[in-house]
This record gives C-alpha cells, sequence and structure tokens, in this order.
C-alpha cells in the first residue's frame, strides 16, 4: 500500500482564531454546547429525521483496494478531539515517528501484545473521495506491520493492526467554526491488539493534542441502522435482518431475534410510504418498526422485547454493536453507516 498525501485533505478555508493547545481537554464549558469561539456558538443538536440510505458506487471515487482495507473488517469505535496542527501532506513524517515512538515504548518496557517482534513500520494514507463535503477532512487509514525476530529473510512482514480517522458529512456549522490550526477526524476505528492501540493514541494525544474517548453505541443508534438497512432491501438484497436483546432477568436472557428480509421490508414499507416527501426517514418511523418487530415477536413468544436492551443489529450490509464494534459488509451504502457514525462522535464529545 503506498503512501499518499493530499493536499486539499485538510480543511484551510475557516477563520484564523487563536486557542491554546489545551483545546482537546477543555474546550467544553458545559454539556449543552459543543464548540464556543468569541462571538460564535455552534449547537449540536440529535436530529429526529435522516434521509434514507442510498446506494453509490463508491470505488468510482475511491480507490478500491483502499475500500478493500475498510469492508469485512470488524473495528471497534473510538472518538477523538480535534487534531492541533495535523496536516495531510505529512503523512510520510508521521509514518517514520509513529514507528520510532512504538519502539521506544517497547524499549522501555511497554507490553506489545505481537510477539517477539523486529520492529515495526508505520504507514499512513490518505483514503481520498470518503468525504462529501468541503467541509469534511479526507479519511486517514493507518497501518503497522511488523516482522518476527526468527523470520527467514524472504518472509514479508506482517500486518498486526490498522486503524483509521474519519468525518463524512460532519456537522457544517461546527467544521466551520474551528480555528484553521485544526483538523477534526473524529470517528477513529481501530482492529487489532489493544495495546498497539493503546501507543498510537497516546502518540496522537502527544503530537496533536488530542483527546480520545470510548465510543459505545446506543439502542437509538441501532435501531436508526435497523430501519435505514431494512430500506435498502430492494435494490440491494439485505438477505437477513438480525436483531440481539439482553433481557434484564434473573439470570439475564439474551435474546436472538432473526427477521426475512422481505417480511422486514414490508412492514417498513407499510410504515414508510413511497408518498414520503424528499425521501427522508422521521425518527417516529423508525420507532413503529421497532415497535411492529417487538409486537410480532411477543405473539410468538410472550416476551416483551421492550423491557430490555438491543445490542445488536446485523445485516449482509454491515453489523453494530452497543459495545462500539462495526463492521462494514458492503461498501455502496458506506456513506450512510459513516455519516451515523460520523454524527455519534461528534455527540460524545459533548460528554
Amino acid at each position: 500500500m503506498e503512501e499518499r498525501g493530499s493536499a486539499v485533505g485538510t480543511p484551510a478555508s475557516r477563520p484564523v482564531t487563536r486557542r491554546s493547545k489545551s483545546y482537546g481537554r477543555s474546550c467544553v464549558e458545559a454539556p449543552s454546547y459543543f464548540w464556543q469561539t468569541p462571538g460564535h456558538l455552534t449547537v449540536l443538536k440529535i436530529p429526529t429525521s435522516r434521509g434514507a440510505a442510498k446506494s453509490q458506487i463508491i470505488t468510482n471515487k475511491v480507490d478500491p483496494e483502499h475500500i478493500a482495507l475498510l469492508v469485512k473488517n470488524e473495528w471497534k469505535l473510538s472518538y477523538v478531539t480535534p487534531l492541533h496542527c495535523f496536516r495531510h501532506t505529512q503523512l510520510t513524517s508521521y509514518s517514520k515517528h509513529l514507528s520510532a515512538f512504538i519502539v521506544a515504548e517497547k524499549q522501555q518496557g511497554v507490553a506489545v501484545e505481537v510477539g517477539l517482534e523486529a520492529g515495526f513500520k508505520v504507514t499512513f494514507t490518505a483514503v481520498l473521495g470518503l468525504a462529501e463535503t468541503d467541509e469534511d477532512a479526507e479519511t486517514v487509514f493507518i497501518q503497522i506491520q511488523s516482522k518476527p525476530v526468527f523470520a527467514a529473510a524472504a518472509d514479508a512482514p506482517k500486518v498486526v493492526w490498522r486503524g483509521w480517522l474519519t468525518c463524512v458529512n460532519g456537522d457544517p456549522e461546527y467544521l466551520r467554526s474551528l480555528p484553521s490550526d485544526f483538523v477534526s477526524l473524529p470517528l477513529f476505528c481501530t482492529s487489532g491488539p489493544e495495546s498497539l492501540t493503546t501507543l498510537v493514541k497516546s502518540w496522537f494525544e502527544r503530537a496533536f493534542d488530542c483527546n480520545f474517548g470510548s465510543l459505545a453505541l446506543n439502542s437509538t443508534t441501532l435501531n436508526w441502522l435497523a430501519a435505514l438497512w431494512t430500506g435498502c432491501h430492494p435494490t440491494c438484497n439485505i438477505r437477513y435482518l438480525k436483531l440481539a436483546w439482553s433481557l434484564p432477568t434473573q439470570p439475564p436472557l439474551d435474546v436472538s431475534y432473526t427477521v426475512n428480509p422481505q417480511d422486514a421490508w414490508e412492514l417498513w414499507n407499510s410504515i414508510h410510504t413511497e408518498e414520503s416527501t424528499d425521501d427522508r426517514i422521521d425518527i417516529k418511523e423508525v420507532q413503529a418498526l421497532m415497535n411492529g418487530l417487538e409486537t410480532h415477536f411477543f405473539r410468538h413468544f410472550k416476551i416483551y422485547l421492550s423491557a430490555g436492551t438491543l445490542v445488536k443489529v446485523s445485516t449482509a450490509l454491515g453489523s453494530a454493536q452497543l459495545d462500539g464494534k462495526i463492521k462494514i459488509g458492503n461498501s455502496e451504502y458506506i456513506t450512510t453507516l459513516l455519516t451515523l457514525l460520523t454524527e455519534c462522535a461528534l455527540l460524545k464529545m459533548l460528554t
């Protein structure tokens, strides 16, 4: 995978407002305000409606090799505050610095759960084309490779960790309010040993004065995904709709509920009719879908799923879990998923 830089990947058309480098730790003064600058206030609201998922051939604007890195893997989600003085044109330099940092930390006794390694090679790559607006910064993919001490000279290095930072359809008012020396890539997805994830986060925090936090999802987000993905069935066979609940019984009861995709679509079509204006989905329609599924389940098993917590939703298009793990199953609807997750990351930074 070749390293790429983008001179246009870092939005620069923002008013310059000087702030201290403690931004990542102290920019939020109260839970109701997201970003404050002199004479300007941005309030981020939880939307009650959103556009229906639309298919797009993403490989027409994004390198297919880059898309292949994002799909099929399971990713653990985090959020990250804006990066101070991050530049997409410096990715080669960042690769060298992070590699040296990991080696130095390991030499100081930090445990790295990948075996006996001779060294680490880090690659930063700009994934151009995922950004949907002028305010979105281009996605950055990070890959760490390592070669065991006793490997043969001809053996290729092994990929031991992957991660990426992204912003897709981020709140435009918030993004425009950022000073020009901050870049917002609020969604951080990782796959690999937790020890390496911790080191990568530590390096970013030192290099760009940012903070990371765990991004757990909530049942409302999972409900949205169930509705958005079900609505895709006529144009892209979702194959199944699998839902999992955890019920607060003694002992706790886990319920797995698999719905025939055509049945799920017919229920959704009876709720969200073709006459719906501008093809937007309202939260009340999402709630009606889930209520319909829960009512059907109760008729057969006399169990109130509404008394529990929805913990996972999955289709052939992807899966998402309450604990902040996701899998992208189909690249044609990746924008819909990343838009929702970017929103979740930005909202989480309030707390």
